[in-house]
Order: structure tokens, then C-alpha cells, then sequence
């Protein structure tokens, strides 16, 4: 805790999430400040990571949803910080009805993270770091947004989807090991292409193996309901498994859920098709039950304790039927 703590003293400091979207944020918030020192964290644990914060001069925060849960609170420690340094939070996803927006808070949700922090540090940034927001756009299913399709054309569009694709896989398939996105985000930072990047491509070729793994265990041992499908448990990735069980299922909506012994609950990913806002329902539905959740119309994440999933899955279900029906 003391290393973390003396980190967090760094005059420039870059919060951001540890997936696709986030790591290119952050490389691109680092391109802009090349002294910062980066950090992964997610909205639960945001609030405690901004209490070990000392003397910063610059914080830029990337990708990070609004813990519904402790919106207010977190809305004072950030109005705190903003009147001691420059505070810049950028971000995509949908926001509590209570957030109130700041002048520091930088936020649209058609848009991934990645190419909002190119737009807004971009005259700290080399053209070409464009690539950087495109990889992070691909991999966030955002790249079809009027900036992105137009940045796409300066490139050969099948090259920068293999390299955005060598890219995500990586880091799907490395879960939450956070030192490794430390070290793959600088030389993404310093335009480096993915391929050209020590073990990458391996990681990549693993991850498509795995993938195909996910695949057949989902086909196997998906559980339908009225409205969605659903498999538990696969020891893998749960973004890959939802795709899958909606895939499998035949239904609009797929769910992966994981149990997590740590915190007795389980972690949930849940995948819509293109018709139903699960991120909606979700917010509704999860605190029912004692949980948490929330993320995009089309992509949204949940932790529910273990003692209610039958009975949370259940219950989404149903509204997902109310809803759409």
C-alpha cells in the first residue's frame, strides 16, 4: 500500500480501465503527458484510489463508469481535487440519473473513451496517433462513429482491424494482469504497432485457441430461458462466453456468469444483439438482488451474490421480456 500511495504522488497521474478501450486511452492521455505515471482501476475502486491521491498536478481519468452506488460521494472527492489541479475525466459510458456534469468531466456516450481522448488532447498529439483511438474503437464495437470512419480511411482498413484484432485478443487473454498492460501501453503510447510488440501475436494466436474452446463449452452447456441464455461458469473469458450463449441460446441477450470466491458473488457479462438496452434493465433489476451492474445499451456487466443469481437471472429475464415485448 505504501508503493501504491508513493505513486499516486506523481505530479501527472492517469487513472484509466484495464480493457481495450481504456489501455488506448491511456496511452494516447500518456502520449499527451510522457511523465505521467498510469493506473488501472474500475468504478467500484475508483473512489478508494482518489483518497491516495497527493499533490498532482494533472489527474486524467479514462473509460471509468460512474459507480451508481456512490455517485454523490464521488462527485465531491472529484470537485475537491478539481480545485487543486487540473482534473480531466473522460469517459463514454451512460450515466446515474443523479451524476451531475462539471466542466472537467468530458463525456459522450456514441463515442468510445479512446477516440474522445484523442479529440480532446489532440493538439499534444501526432496525427497518427489516431491508429492508437481506432484500435481502441474496434475493440469497444465504437468504429462506426463519423470520426472513426474517417480517420479509418488514412490507413488499409484490413491492416488496422489485424492489428486491433492482435490487440484485444492479447489482452482478453491476459485477464487481469495488470503489470503486462502496464508495459504493452508504452509503446502503444509511442505508436508501436501491436504486432511489433514482444509476445503479442503468441498471445493473440493463444487467445483465438481459447476462444474456440469458449465457444464449444458454450454450445454444450448453454441454459435457455424465455428472453436470454445463459452459462455459468466457463473459467474463461465471460465477455467471449455472452456473446456465445446468446449465439447458441437463439435469444436477443447472452449471459456468462463466473463465481468469484473472493467476494461470494458471482461476475456477470451480458451481451445484447442489437434490439434491448441491457444496461437499462440491468441498473433496474441487479440492486434487487443485492447487487450492482451497468455499462452500454449493448454491452453491461453485473456482480450478484451468489445466493441470488437463480433468482436474478429469472427476474432479468422477465424484464427483458416486458421490455421488448
Amino acid at each position: 500500500m505504501k508503493e501504491l500511495q508513493n505513486r499516486f504522488k506523481a505530479k501527472t497521474l492517469i487513472l484509466t480501465h484495464g480493457d481495450s478501450d481504456g489501455i488506448c486511452s491511456g496511452a494516447i492521455a500518456k502520449t499527451a503527458y510522457p511523465d505521467a505515471y498510469v493506473y488501472f482501476t474500475n468504478p467500484v475502486n475508483l473512489l478508494d484510489k482518489l483518497s491516495l491521491i497527493e499533490n498532482v498536478k494533472t489527474l486524467i481519468i479514462c473509460d471509468i463508469a460512474i459507480d451508481e452506488r456512490n455517485c454523490s460521494e464521488l462527485h465531491a472527492k472529484l470537485n475537491e481535487l478539481a480545485k487543486k489541479c487540473n482534473l480531466y475525466y473522460i469517459d463514454h459510458h451512460p450515466l446515474p440519473e443523479s451524476c451531475q456534469k462539471e466542466n472537467w468531466f468530458y463525456h459522450d456516450t456514441e463515442v468510445c473513451s479512446s477516440e474522445l481522448t484523442y479529440r480532446f488532447f489532440e493538439k499534444r498529439l501526432n496525427r497518427d496517433m489516431r491508429r492508437i483511438a481506432i484500435y481502441g474503437a474496434i475493440g469497444d464495437f465504437c468504429d462506426n462513429t463519423p470520426h472513426v470512419e474517417s480517420w479509418v480511411k488514412d490507413w488499409d482498413k484490413r491492416n488496422l482491424y489485424f492489428q486491433a484484432g492482435t490487440l484485444t485478443q492479447a489482452i482478453l487473454y491476459k485477464g487481469r494482469e495488470y503489470e503486462f498492460k502496464r508495459k504493452l501501453l508504452e509503446p502503444l503510447s509511442k505508436d508501436i504497432i501491436p504486432s511489433n510488440i514482444p509476445e503479442l501475436l503468441e498471445l493473440a494466436r493463444e487467445a483465438a485457441i481459447n476462444e474456440e474452446k469458449i465457444r464449444v463449452f458454450v454450445k454444450e452447456n448453454v441454459e435457455v430461458l424465455e428472453n436470454s441464455a445463459y452459462v455459468v461458469n466457463t473459467n474463461n473469458s465471460i465477455s467471449k462466453a455472452a456473446i456465445y450463449a446468446a449465439s447458441y441460446g437463439r435469444r436477443e441477450v447472452g449471459i456468462a456468469a463466473e463465481y468469484r470466491e473472493k467476494n461470494g458473488a458471482y461476475d456477470l457479462s451480458i451481451r445484447s444483439r442489437g434490439e434491448i438496452d441491457v444496461n437499462q434493465i440491468l441498473r433496474s433489476v441487479a440492486s434487487k438482488f443485492g447487487g450492482s451492474g451497468g455499462g452500454h445499451p449493448l454491452a453491461a456487466g453485473a456482480r450478484i451474490p451468489e445466493d441470488s443469481l437463480n433468482a436474478f437471472l429469472r427476474a432479468f429475464d422477465k424484464k427483458l421480456g416486458k421490455t421488448h415485448g
